[in-house]
This record gives C-alpha cells, structure tokens and sequence, in this order.
C-alpha cells in the first residue's frame, strides 16, 4: 500500500486505462475460451462466461509472471518509459480493440497491446528503443501460435479418433462432453495466465518509470489480482460476436472437435506461457478451429471467414502501433 499512497494522479488515470484496457480485453477474447462450448451447446452463453471467467481468475495461483516481465521489459527498453508513451500505447490498443470487436472480427489484444507500446515508444525515443529480442521472439508466435495449434488439434483429432472407433456413438458422445468442458477450462487458465500478464508489465513498467518500484523492475502482487480481477470481469460481459464467428462460421463443430480444439489451444498456451511468450489466444485458437474442420475435410473449413480473420492479424501491430504513436504525441501537447 506504500506504493499506492505515493502515486501520483497522472498515474493512477493510466494505471485505470490499463485495467480498462484489461476489462475489455476479457470482453474482447471471452470467445476464445467459450465458443466451442457455447456453439456446440454444451453451455449456455451466460454459464459458459461464468465458466470461463472463474478459469481465468484461477491462474493467479497456477502461472509465474514471465509473460508480464517480457512485455514490461523486453519490448520497448523500460528505462525510456514515460506515462505519454504508455497512454499512448493503452489508447492505440483499446482503439483497434473495438474496432475489431465491433465488426465481430477476432483479432489479437495482445498484439494491439505490443502494436500500441512499439508505436509510442518509437514515437518517443526513435527505433533504438525496440528490445529486438523480444519483439522478433512475439512476432515468430504470430506465426508459430496458429500453426502449433492447428497440428496439434488435427493430431488430437486422428488420435481420438482412432481410440474411439469401436465406442458407439453416444459412449463417444458422452466422453467428449466431459472432456470438452475440462479442456475448455484449461484453454481459459491459459487465456488468463497469457493475456492478463500483458497488462501487468505495462502497469508494471510504468511503475517503474515513476521511481515507485525501486531500482529492480517486478510486479506488485496488488498489480497482479487487480489484473486477474480486470479481465475476469470482461470476460463475463461476453464478446457474443466474435462467439459467432470463432465458433459457427470458420466450422460447424462437435463436442469431439470442441475437446479436440481447445485441448490443442491449451497445450500451445501453456508451453507459451512457460517460456514468458505473450502470444495470441485468438490466433491460436483460430488455428486450432481451422485445424479440427480440415481434419474431418478441407471443404468444412470456410477459408474466406478464415482469410479475413488472418488479414485482421497482419495489420493489428501496424495499425495499433499508428494510433498509439498518433496519441503520443498528442499526450505530448498537454
């Protein structure tokens, strides 16, 4: 509490922003987690926001904060830091946020997020400021995200497949019903211990940048269930478009390839996770969706729905990294 007492206002605006920012990334990726469940009717859309926003919460007590130390640290160079940058960085993701939300298109948060902090800090301090390790090891899992997820969904597929030929087709039915909800769990504790880490280095850093946290960059524990706490409380409040296409208009799915989906999606986050990758749970759900519609065939895909949403990704970083330098400089003036 000693920190929260000498907080300046200043600072607390932006430390608000980015729990907003937070908020509506759990708004925003809440599909990520549930579509699978909601469009195979294995949960209503009210219980499976519930669901997954309890998931979410629960990997406080599971996960480390590596995700949070690489955006806090190893983006842009946190020693030039300052609360302009950071306003611009929250403003540029938020921005692209709900313009994505808002025509159903599932981009990457956590992409706008690292678009939105590369920008501002550029505009800041010149290309110098770019931590290149970290910003060429996020932009491969652009890439490599979708792609793990896909094979290993389609791996999942064949696998189970074969496990369960003999079963009938309710004794299979019912199986994956349970699995699908366990594995749907565990894709939200992913999506909780990746995408509410993001927002805990940028809070983090700027605490930093102020003197608030010593000379030793880490993350206050208060940052942390503030954090968890914020994104939760998104995810409750649904994202019911982006449910739509994530989980009906790329592939019409079944319990089977709901398990198979999200089991893919956790497992690519987890080993993220674990190495203090932020990637995309968008991106690697999508892939993950995409990966169990080829496996049954290539034409149960819609690839037009699937070509639209990886064009969103291209230009997520572009874009947010555009607005969060444009408001930059705009901080700058006042």
């Amino acid at each position: 509490m000693s920190i929260l007492a000498s907080v300046t206002p200043l600072v607390l605006i932006l430390v608000a922003m980015a729990l907003a920012f937070d908020f509506l990334n759990g708004l925003h990726d809440a599909a990520n987690s549930i579509a699978t469940v909601v469009t195979t009717r294995l949960l209503t859309p009210v219980q499976a926001v519930i669901f997954a926003a309890f998931f979410n919460f629960s990997a406080y007590w599971l996960f480390g904060l590596k995700v949070a130390e690489t955006v806090g640290k190893g983006i842009v160079n946190k020693d030039v830091i300052t609360p302009q940058v950071i306003f611009g960085a929250l403003v540029g993701a938020m921005t692209w946020n709900v313009i994505t939300w808002w025509k159903g298109i599932p981009s990457s948060s956590s992409h706008a997020l690292i678009g939105g902090l590369l920008g501002a800090g550029v505009a800041h301090g010149g290309m110098g400021v770019i931590v290149w390790k970290g910003v060429n090891t996020t932009t491969t899992w652009i890439v490599l995200s979708p792609m793990v997820g896909m094979f290993m969904s389609m791996a999942l597929v064949l696998l189970t497949s074969w496990l369960f030929m003999k079963a009938t087709a309710k004794a299979a039915e019912g199986i994956f019903k349970k699995l699908h909800l366990v594995s749907a769990a565990a894709y939200s504790m992913g999506h909780g211990a990746n995408d509410a880490q993001k927002t805990m280095g940028i809070i983090a850093v700027l605490l930093y940048s102020q003197g608030l946290l010593g000379p030793t960059f880490h993350v206050p524990t208060w940052v942390v269930i503030s954090c968890y706490t914020a994104i939760g409380l998104g995810t409750l409040s649904g994202g019911w478009k982006i449910i739509e296409t994530m989980g009906s208009k790329i592939t019409k799915l079944s319990h089977h390839q709901g398990f198979c989906a999200s089991a893919g999606g956790s497992i690519t986050m987890f080993l993220a996770s674990s190495l203090g990758i932020p990637v995309s749970t968008t991106h690697t759900i999508t892939g993950c969706v995409v990966g169990v519609g080829a496996a049954r065939r290539a034409s149960a895909v819609r690839w037009s729905v699937a070509q639209r949403v990886v064009i969103a990704w291209l230009i997520t970083i572009p874009a947010s990294a555009a607005v969060g330098a444009t408001f930059y400089f705009i901080a700058t003036k006042f």
